[in-house]
């Protein structure tokens, strides 16, 4: 029986990274992976391939609505060769896959393919390709997540889909129903719509992206509904049925009225639930709680001493980078270092364009708390760089302590955000005053300007551009 100093279970973002943080500090690591490609749903079914086609419509909808303002012709009709997209995305996910099995043996880590399981504390059992037994020392589950759905919904998997069948269509809808209005919805809904379907968002909640500031939610809304997506809000999903190609949802309305949509693809996108299916949890001790997530105290570590678990499978936003950090923690933790992760400070990002993203409290947080603050905000369209390239919707927005001035939360919506929040992060890591940002010297023209401008705002309302 081969034995180590640790095994991970599942190669995602967490995973992966969790093994070659244990390699880097000397441990002999091994990584279970029950698929035949190593990154979990991230890099196969989830991050970079909606990217991938996220990045493939945008181009798409630049060439026939915007070139021609660029002053660029382009002769003939311009058409979309979805199976030509689908297989670049495809592209883009092997070359990330093997990047992922570069890794592996650069750190001299040693890969499983199979289904692991407990048989206790200390050993796994793997079946599959490489079928045996191994002993570990410690091990971290790092199982992740899989696409939840609603009890009275039959996912065929054809017409009635979820993000990972989304993501191989064989062809563009006609009509694309999608059932939740949070990240993964919005982003494959905009990635159909720039291709030519018609598309239909309902959402049980009075907003979409009803766990971000309320602000960047309206703005999105407003973006959507200007692409003459549907947006059916406050709506309750009664039943989805499908006759056919045809998939007919009826979802009751704010006024208890039942209202019928007619589509050819449903995407069921109500969120994600933890991964523990034949695990075997139990045989090592390690208990889940009520939502079927593996407890875990504050340094990770579950009922079993000698076994960690991080990722979508605990508790806390379901996000790679979370699972990234909690990866490091943990291999760290084991090795006798003093890590830390700042929860509050983990950003979330949706990658639709324009892009969304923030860090920290929301104002219905801070209210919560009963937080005294102010708000600078600063509008995308007044910044040179936005208007250059055509890109004007969205806005910052900077909160801060009234008191002491330092920045308890940022939002964002707007060209490039994603990579916009990381300087967020940075200044909060550092606990930095909304005059901190203010004071910084920002390269004009970029849309950077923005954070400095909504930092201005909220000191003495001081923005220069507006």
């Amino acid at each position: 029986m081969k034995s180590y100093d640790v095994a991970i279970i599942g190669s995602g973002p967490g995973g992966y990274v969790a093994a070659i943080r244990c390699a880097q500090l000397g441990m002999k690591t091994a990584i279970i992976e029950k698929y035949s490609t190593l990154g979990g749903t991230c890099l196969n079914v989830g991050c970079i391939p909606s990217k991938a086609l996220l990045s493939s419509s945008h181009h798409y909808e630049e060439a026939t609505k915007h070139f021609e303002d660029h002053g660029i012709e382009i002769p003939g009709e311009i058409k979309v060769n979805l199976e030509k997209m689908i297989g670049r995305k495809q592209a883009v996910v092997d070359q990330t896959t093997g990047g992922i099995d570069f890794l592996m043996k650069k750190n001299n880590i040693d890969v499983f393919e199979g289904l692991g399981s407990f048989i206790d504390a200390t050993h796994i059992k793997i079946e599959g390709k490489d079928a045996q037994e191994i002993e570990a020392k410690k091990i971290i589950i790092a199982t992740g997540s899989k696409p939840s759905t609603l009890p009275f919904i039959t996912l065929d998997k054809e017409r009635v889909i979820t993000s990972t069948e989304a993501l191989k269509l064989k062809e563009i809808p006609k009509h694309l129903i999608i059932i939740g209005g949070g990240v993964i919805g919005l982003e494959l809904g905009q990635v159909y719509r720039r291709l030519g379907a018609e598309v239909t968002v309902i959402e049980y909640m009075d907003r979409i992206l009803p766990t971000m500031d309320a602000g960047l939610s309206k703005e999105l809304n407003k973006v959507f509904k200007k692409a003459k997506c549907k947006m059916m809000l406050s709506h309750k999903v009664q039943s989805v049925e499908r006759n056919g190609d045809e998939v007919i949802v009826k979802a009751e309305n704010k006024k208890g009225e039942v209202v019928e949509f007619k589509g050819d693809y449903c995407l069921v996108s109500v969120g994600r639930k933890p991964y523990t299916a034949g695990l075997n949890a139990e045989a090592a001790g390690v208990k889940l709680n009520d939502r079927g997530q593996v407890e875990v105290n504050e340094h990770l570590q579950t009922s079993a001493s000698n076994i960690y678990a991080i990722g979508d499978v605990i508790k806390g936003a379901m996000l790679a980078h979370k699972a990234e950090e909690e990866g490091v923690f943990v291999a760290e933790t084991m090795a006798g270092q003093k890590p830390h992760i700042d929860y509050n400070l983990i950003p979330g990002v949706v990658y639709t364009w324009p892009e969304v993203a923030a860090v920290g409290k929301t104002e219905d947080q801070l209210k919560a708390d009963n937080v005294e603050y102010k708000v600078g905000q600063f509008p995308f369209r007044a910044l040179g760089r936005a208007r250059a390239s055509g890109d004007i919707d969205g806005f910052v927005k900077i909160l801060a302590d009234k008191t002491t001035d330092e920045v308890l939360g940022v939002h964002m919506i707007g060209a490039r955000c994603a990579d916009l929040i990381a300087e967020a992060v940075t200044a909060m890591e550092f606990r930095a005053s909304a005059e901190d940002i203010s004071r910084m010297s920002h390269a004009h023209p970029t849309f950077a300007e923005a954070v400095k401008e909504a930092a201005l705002a909220a000191t003495d309302d001081r923005a220069l551009h507006v």
